[in-house]
This record gives structure tokens, sequence and C-alpha cells, in this order.
């Protein structure tokens, strides 16, 4: 079947990112040892509590000013979360080339509203997205197979006729099981072969 839709995962694949900055930002702006933050935001799961939209900017603010003793601003919370991305240039001509053969461009993303809101006041890339997917909105995360339903329900169209790239080999898997045409992301230029294998491009 022609492809008529391409989902693109964020992290790694649109954009760069470093999970070890954002402790670090963290980590100076509460002034606390990074071994503290990391267990606070990866190992009690809040980052993950966020990008499954169980936890708000605003909680998060709290327990994390709780936790460090101190006030902190919400603007700088937010800073410190989201100044963790890296533009991956490789990635924009492709997604124009896309564009330009009439493919449906969406993002499926395991994201925060704070990651996405950062991207998209920093970058241009998400702006070439026809919709978006993201974890925070359907309430789960990848690979978990209701936020690929709700990706094909934004398709609109059969799971063979959508292309699937993501840098996480699980997800790709998943993606797979539900007859979606998958890519484990490395490089763009294998990418690019994909993505002409399947006519896409």
């Amino acid at each position: 079947m022609t492809i008529q839709t391409c989902f693109f995962d964020m992290g790694n694949v649109l954009v760069h990112f470093s999970h070890d900055r954002m402790v670090n930002n963290l980590a100076e702006l509460c002034q606390q040892p990074t071994a503290h933050i990391k267990s606070f935001l990866m190992d009690e799961g809040r980052q993950w509590a966020m990008e499954r939209g169980e936890v708000s900017e605003e909680q998060f603010q709290q327990e994390l000013s709780e936790f460090c003793g101190q006030p902190l601003q919400l603007s700088a919370v937010r800073h410190a979360l989201a100044d963790i991305f890296w533009l991956n240039d490789s990635i924009v001509p492709v997604l124009h080339r896309l564009k330009a053969a009439g493919k449906k461009l969406v993002l499926l993303s395991n994201t925060s509203i704070t990651h996405l809101r950062f991207i998209e006041q920093n970058f241009s890339v998400l702006s070439l997205m026809d919709e978006r997917v993201t974890s925070f909105q359907v309430g789960a995360m990848k690979p978990d197979p209701r936020i690929f339903h709700a990706a094909l329900q934004t398709a609109a169209c059969p799971p063979e006729s959508c292309f699937y790239t993501d840098d996480i080999e699980a997800y790709i898997q998943q993606a797979q099981t539900m007859g979606i045409q998958s890519h484990l992301y490395r490089t763009t230029e294998q990418l690019v072969v994909a993505l002409q294998q399947t006519n896409a491009l």
C-alpha cells in the first residue's frame, strides 16, 4: 500500500536531548547533589509521570521546592527541565521532501508539556508536523498500544499506509505488531533509504 502518513518520534530523531543535562540543570537550580536530583526525578518516576500527564508543571514545582527546602520560580523550573535539546539538522530536509511528496507528518512522542513547549519556542521543526500525538495528552507512553491506536486514529488511514521511525527498538517492535511499517532510527541516511524502500520518498 502507498505510504500516506509518516510518524516521527521527537527525542533523538527530530531533536537530540540529554537527561544528564536535565539532572545537572535541576541540581544547580536546587543546590543539591546530582545523585539526589536523579533519584527525585528519574528513580521515583516523576519524569515519566509528567510525560503521562499525571503530574502538572505546578505540582512538580511544588514537590521540587519542598524537596529542596526553598521556593523555586516556575519559570526557572521549566527552563531547567527543558533546556536539554538541540536540533537534529539532518532530518529537516527529509521532512521537507516528505511534505513536498504529499505525505502527512505526525509527531508521535513520549514527552511532557514542558518539553514540547520549549521545542516549539526554540526550534521550527515542529511546525512541519501536521498533527501531534503525545503521551501527556493521551495518558499513555510508548510502547503502550493506546498511544499507537491514537496515532492511527489521527492518521485516518490503514496501518499498512503508515511509516514510523523511532530510536527505541521496543517501540518499533510494538508498532510492527500493529501493522505499521517501521524503521529503527540510527542515522538520517539510513532513514532515507528506508523511506525510499517503502516508496514514501
